[in-house]
C-alpha cells in the first residue's frame, strides 16, 4: 500500500546504490580539493570520475570478506581506478565519508518532505477557505462548547503545519553538516581548509568542531522534527476519525466506487486512511526516541548509533513522505456535511449560548455569581431533558427583568461567535482567494452533503 502514496524518489535516496554514490561524491570532492592545494597531482579527480562507477553487488561481495563496508567500497573503487586509487581516502576515517554522505541523503530526503508539506498546506488552505462560513459546534473534553466554523478548525491545522515546515527547515540546516577531520577529529592528517572546500562544493557546512563523528544531537533534532510533524498528522487524522463516527458524521473520508469497508458488514465505511496515519505516527515518534538514545556514545565515538540509524532515518523519512502525501489526499477529497453540522449545533436546544447569556446579564449589572447560578439552573435542567433552554430563559422572570426578548434572542446568534474570523484568517492566510480547484471541490462536497440531507 505504501507504494501507492510514496514517490519513488524517496525510496531511491536510501538504496545501497545511492548511498555508495554519495560516498563516492565525497571521496572525489576531497580528491579535487587536495588537487587545488597541490597535494594530489592535477587531473586525478577528473580521471577517477570517468573511470569509476558504483557496483553495489561487487561491494557486497567484497564486504563478505572484509566485514567492513567502507573498506569494501574502497577496494571496489580501486579495482576500477588502478594507480589513481591511492589518492582516495588520504587522511580520512570511515565516519568522514559516512557522516558527510548521510548528511547529503538527509538533505535530499528533506527537500521532498518540504515539498510534501507545501502541498499539504495548499490543501489545508483551500479547505479552510471553502468552509469559512460553515458553522459547527466547538467541543472541549468532547462536550459541546460554543459555535465555531469548520474553516476555523482547519485554519488551526494549517497554522500548525506551517510551524512544522519552519521546524523542518531549521532541522535541515542543523543536519546539513559535513566533517572531514580524521580519526579523532583533530585534522591530524588533513587541513581544515580541505573540509571547508569540500563542504562548500557539496552544499554543506563544515562542523565547527568534531571528534570522529558528527555529533548525534543534530540527528536527534532532525528525527524529533519528523516526529512532531507525524504528531500533527495524527492530530488531524484523529479529528477526522471522530467526525466520521456514525453518531457524529459531520465529515468523512471519501469512499471510492467499488471500495469495501468490511468483509462481514456490507454497510461499513471506515476511516481507514486516518487510522493508518495514527498508527504510523507511533512508529515515527518511537524512532525519534531511538535517535535521542544515540546522542551518548563512548568517548570520541563507538558504533552503537550506526545500526540504529540505518533503520530509523530511512524509515522515518519514507514513512513521513507516505503520511504527508496520504493526508493531503484525504483532505483534498474530504466529504463535509454542513447540514449535519448545523443539526449538531442545535442539538442541545441552545445550551452552547450560555456564556453570551451570562455576560449579557453581567453587562446589565447582575453580580457574576448570581448570573452564573441563574443561567446554570436552566442549563442543568435542559441537560436533564426538562425543557428547551432558550424557551426556559424567555419565561424566567429573573431573566426578563434584566433582558428584553430581543436581547435574549441576540444571545442565541451563532455568527456572533465568529465575527472576528475574517480578521484572524487574514492574519493566518493573508490573501484569501480560493483556487478554482478548491471552489469546485467545495461544490462537490456540498452536493454530496445535500444528497445526504
Amino acid at each position: 500500500m505504501i507504494d501507492r502514496y510514496t514517490r519513488p524518489q524517496m525510496g531511491a535516496i536510501w538504496t545501497q546504490q545511492r548511498k555508495y554514490e554519495c560516498w563516492l561524491e565525497v571521496e572525489l570532492a576531497v580528491c579535487q580539493a587536495m588537487e587545488q592545494k597541490g597535494d594530489v597531482p592535477g587531473g586525478v579527480a577528473k580521471r577517477l570520475r570517468k573511470k569509476v562507477s558504483i557496483n553495489a553487488a561487487r561491494i557486497a561481495t567484497i564486504e563478505q570478506v572484509t566485514k567492513h563496508d567502507v573498506i569494501a567500497f574502497l577496494e571496489s573503487i580501486a579495482e576500477q581506478a588502478g594507480k589513481d586509487a591511492r589518492f582516495l581516502h588520504v587522511g580520512l576515517t570511515s565516519s568522514d565519508i559516512l557522516d558527510t554522505a548521510l548528511a547529503l541523503q538527509m538533505v535530499e530526503a528533506s527537500q521532498l518532505l518540504m515539498d510534501d508539506l507545501e502541498a499539504l498546506l495548499h490543501s489545508l488552505r483551500d479547505l479552510a477557505l471553502a468552509h469559512q462560513e460553515t458553522m459547527t459546534v466547538g467541543r472541549s473534553h468532547g462536550i459541546h462548547g460554543e459555535p465555531i466554523t469548520f474553516g476555523w478548525k482547519v485554519a488551526i491545522w494549517y497554522q500548525e503545519f506551517d510551524r512544522q515546515q519552519q521546524r523542518l527547515k531549521s532541522a535541515i540546516a542543523d543536519i546539513a553538516v559535513g566533517k572531514l577531520s580524521g580519526a579523532m577529529g583533530t585534522f591530524a592528517h588533513l587541513s581544515p581548509s580541505v573540509e571547508k572546500t569540500v563542504c562548500q562544493q557539496l552544499g554543506l557546512k563544515p562542523a565547527l568542531i568534531s571528534n570522529q563523528i558528527i555529533q548525534r544531537d543534530r540527528h536527534a533534532a532532525f528525527l524529533s522534527a519528523l516526529a512532531l510533524i507525524a504528531a500533527s498528522i495524527e492530530k488531524v487524522a484523529t479529528e477526522i476519525r471522530h467526525l466520521q463516527r456514525t453518531e457524529v458524521l459531520e465529515a468523512e473520508e471519501y469512499f471510492e466506487p467499488g471500495q469495501k469497508g468490511s468483509s462481514a458488514m456490507p454497510h461499513k465505511r471506515n476511516p481507514i486512511a486516518s487510522e493508518n496515519l495514527c498508527g504510523l505516527a507511533r512508529v515515527v515518534r518511537s524512532n525519534s526516541l531511538a535517535a535521542m538514545e544515540n546522542v551518548a556514545l563512548w568517548h570520541e565515538r563507538d558504533i552503537s548509533h550506526s545500526s540504529v540509524e540505518r533503520i530509523i532515518i530511512p524509515d522515518s523519512t519514507i514513512l513521513l513522505d507516505y503520511m504527508l502525501v496520504r493526508l493531503t489526499k484525504v483532505l483534498s477529497k474530504l466529504v463535509v456535511y454542513p447540514k449535519q453540522m448545523s443539526k449538531t449545533l442545535n442539538q442541545t436546544g441552545g445550551l452552547i449560548y450560555s456564556q453570551r447569556l451570562l455576560l449579557a446579564l453581567i453587562h446589565k449589572g447582575v453580580i457574576r455569581k448570581d448570573a452564573y447560578e441563574q443561567v446554570q439552573k436552566h442549563a442543568m435542567a435542559a441537560w436533564e431533558n426538562q425543557g428547551n433552554f432558550q424557551e426556559a430563559i424567555k419565561q424566567d422572570p429573573f431573566m426578563t427583568k434584566h433582558l428584553s426578548v430581543k436581547e435574549i434572542g441576540a444571545c442565541f446568534f451563532p455568527q456572533a461567535y465568529v465575527r472576528h474570523q475574517q480578521q484572524i484568517f487574514k492574519r493566518v492566510f493573508g490573501n484569501m482567494k480560493k483556487s478554482t480547484k478548491a471552489r469546485s471541490s467545495q461544490k462537490r462536497g456540498l452536493n454530496k452533503a445535500s444528497r445526504k440531507g
